[in-house]
């Protein structure tokens, strides 16, 4: 079968159950993205078959389930969520992202530049933007012939996000006053949390849905800034739960006001 650019396939070894997108295409291989998660692959073109448009990853559920607003007092009080940045080597899933914070009526700002460039301009983003919450996110690969799991450099990006996440705690070392939610597909979960991220990908090293930070980052800039979170209620809302994005128990980013 003749594949082009831009097509939409599965793979057979893998049980047809990851849409990509065909974004290189060789003799015989071809590189791919994922349309939902955030995964880049290689394939053998021989392994391809064109995606027939079945709701194979549940995603209309999904979007379906996430994209309820929260439910807010609007009578009496009014409200200030927290400001959002999100840093994405991806452009396509920055977009999605940012789409999915307007839906949730919350202020954000997207950036896109490349895993290795994130350590040396957080900082100057930081100052620039004065955040509340920043997402540091992309593409990511655990590769297990390269050594076991507790050697980030078995990882295809996790260095950048933990010196990402070093350098952003350099400018403000509390976890409340600004939340971090780092990673992409299989990142050193363990790692990351260390560095200093409040949110991290991904302790089963799975992949990752595309709008997975966003989501967290989302339920952050609307939660309130004086009580706990509920963390096992929030990584819940992500598409892979706690095995995709673990995290720990922090105070929300929005203020409430009176009278509105």
């Amino acid at each position: 079968m003749n594949f082009k650019i831009g097509d939409l396939v599965t793979r057979n070894s893998h049980n047809n159950d990851i849409v990509f997108k065909i974004l290189k295409l060789n003799e015989e291989t071809c590189e791919l993205k994922g349309v939902n998660v955030r995964l880049l692959v290689d394939s053998p073109i021989s392994d391809l078959s064109p995606y027939n448009n079945e709701d194979i990853e549940d995603e209309k559920t999904f979007l379906e389930r996430i994209e309820q607003t929260e439910s807010l007092n609007r009578d009496d009080y009014f409200y200030l969520p927290g400001k959002i940045v999100q840093i994405d080597s991806d452009s396509d899933f920055l977009q999605r992202c940012l789409n999915y914070y307007k839906k949730m009526n919350i202020w954000a700002l997207g950036i896109n530049e490349e895993e290795s460039e994130m350590p040396s301009n957080i900082k100057d983003i930081l100052e620039k933007y004065k955040p509340n919450i920043i997402v540091i996110t992309g593409h990511d690969a655990y590769y297990k012939r390269k050594g076991e799991k507790n050697d980030i450099n078995a990882y295809k990006n996790s260095k950048y996000f933990v010196e990402a996440i070093k350098k952003a705690r350099e400018y403000e070392s509390s976890h409340e006053k600004l939340i971090i939610v780092a990673g992409g597909c299989s990142s050193y979960y363990e790692s990351l949390i260390t560095a200093g991220a409040n949110f991290a990908s991904s302790p089963k090293r799975i992949n990752i849905h595309a709008l997975d930070p966003a989501i967290i980052a989302a339920k952050m800039s609307l939660s309130d800034i004086n009580k706990d979170i509920d963390l096992k209620e929030i990584l819940e809302k992500t598409k892979y739960g706690k095995d995709g994005i673990g995290g720990i128990i922090t105070k929300g980013t929005m203020y409430v006001g009176y009278p509105r």
